[in-house]
């Protein structure tokens, strides 16, 4: 009998681990202005099997992230896709954000981005619903970072409005 247990115990941990779904979703999102370029790096955090069910469900096929033959394409479709769900604006004027590729680790993926140029913002306003397409429990932390000075919110849906004086 203790021989099985030791069998089934890793049988029942392999099947059990990260393949099943989570309880939440939840994702980050940073926009660190950075004052030498003047540009915004940002940087989003979420969920891989959550982007991919989000990616699928908007453009209607199956893109998988551990899978080079799909770098292309998840290129292209995140590409897309943070623009759609994704703004920012700045002393008043909305900037254009530069989809920069992504990188995965372990169970989450990094999206990277970065603003155009842009002058010392005193006032930021960011728009972020990434995941909102699929998810109505989703939430989104924002940290706004200026000069080394954080500001962060979390927004849960359908809020996807962030303003922040620096």
């Amino acid at each position: 009998m203790k021989n099985l247990w030791l069998f089934l115990l890793p049988v029942i941990f392999l099947f059990s681990s990260s393949r099943e779904k989570h309880p939440y979703h939840v994702g980050s999102v940073e926009f660190n202005y950075n004052s030498k370029s003047k540009t915004f790096e940002i940087t989003g955090r979420f969920f891989l099997d959550d982007l991919e069910n989000a990616l699928a469900a908007k453009y209607g096929k199956s893109l998988h992230f551990n899978d080079p033959r799909y770098k292309a394409q998840l290129d292209e479709a995140l590409k897309n896709y943070s623009a759609e769900y994704l703004k920012l604006k700045t002393n008043n004027r909305f900037l254009k954000i530069n989809y920069l590729g992504y990188e995965e680790d372990g169970e989450s993926v990094n999206l990277f981005l970065e603003s155009e140029v842009a002058d010392q913002p005193k006032k930021v306003e960011a728009a972020v619903s990434i995941l909102y397409n699929l998810f109505d429990d989703q939430i989104n932390i924002i940290h706004i970072i200026i000069n080394g000075e954080r500001k962060s919110e979390k927004l849960n849906y359908p809020d996807r409005y962030l303003y922040k004086h620096f």
